[in-house]
């Protein structure tokens, strides 16, 4: 089978890797070409200059680029993706990106004959490059079909969420209950901290009961030692939370915690933390504390 992967950053490069990794014949594009060289001497493939040639004859086109412009701008133009991809061919689109503009550009699939899947990711860089992703998609499911094999070689679970921008509408969920977990490890930190507790021997009691969650488990090490250079970075994470909080005003949802900490990071990104992961709301915290 030939596919195509569009955008190779933390995410992207990997997860090409691992369908070249699994036999495909792959062709990329990025627009720092030295990516897209970088990517064919780790792995066995191909890169074009542009998204158009690089998608050219491809059965599947998987995207993982910044947010709604970047995706226009892959997708559309005289160099874009419709301008290359064959008919019946099927985009997978892993950028987190508003439900609207999946919307907008699925229905200009369809005048091509062309099938658009949302699908963002949760698991981060690591997830990534260990091929153990959560992708929460929305399309077809005939089409959902043909494509869940050649997704899992970089994931460990896929699901069809319901039509096109119900797997955006998931990743906001996802990164909404996010925001909330990681603001409550913080605080925990910085109780055990100002109380004179130890609080990794403090985790290693909580995580066991009801309080356990994967951000506890996997980032309370780091926070405790000021260190937040291990994830999904602060600016995403405000992107994505805005992304969710535009959803909120139309469907009438109330947001409260996630709107406070939406403003927590933009605390983060005001002591210079745009580039540290999302447990530095912890850093917040110490600042005060000090």
């Amino acid at each position: 089978m030939k596919v195509s992967f569009i955008g190779l950053g933390v995410m992207g490069f990997p997860m090409a890797g691992h369908l070249a990794q699994a036999g495909l014949d792959v062709t990329v594009f990025n627009r720092t070409e030295s990516k897209s060289i970088a990517w064919t001497e780790a792995y066995k493939g191909d890169y074009k200059t542009t998204p158009k040639l690089a998608v050219e004859h491809s059965d599947i086109v998987f995207i993982c680029v910044g947010n709604d412009d970047d995706l226009r701008q892959v997708m559309l133009g005289k160099d874009g993706i419709l301008a290359g991809a064959k008919t019946n061919a099927v985009i997978v689109d892993h950028t987190t990106t508003s439900a609207d503009v999946a919307r907008e550009l699925s229905a200009i699939c369809s005048e091509q004959q062309i099938s658009f899947f949302d699908a963002p990711v949760s698991g981060g860089q690591a997830g990534a490059e260990n091929g153990q992703l959560t992708v929460m998609m929305g399309g077809k499911e005939s089409d959902f079909n043909k494509i869940e094999p050649v997704i899992k070689h970089f994931s460990k679970f896929v699901k069809l969420m319901g039509e096109v921008g119900s797997g955006q509408l998931t990743k906001m969920v996802n990164q909404i209950c996010i925001a909330g977990v990681v603001q409550g490890v913080a605080e925990g930190l910085h109780f055990a901290r100002s109380a004179g507790l130890n609080g990794v021997d403090v985790v290693e009691v909580i995580s066991k009961g009801a309080a356990g969650s994967w951000q506890m488990d996997n980032r309370h090490n780091t926070m405790w030692q000021g260190q937040y250079d291990f994830g999904f970075a602060v600016d995403w994470m405000r992107k994505d939370l805005g992304i969710a909080l535009d959803e909120a005003k139309r469907n009438k949802s109330t947001l409260p915690l996630t709107s406070l900490v939406d403003q927590f990071y933009a605390d983060v990104q005001n002591m210079g933390g745009n580039r540290w992961d999302t447990s530095s709301l912890m850093a917040r915290l110490e600042v005060h504390r000090k």
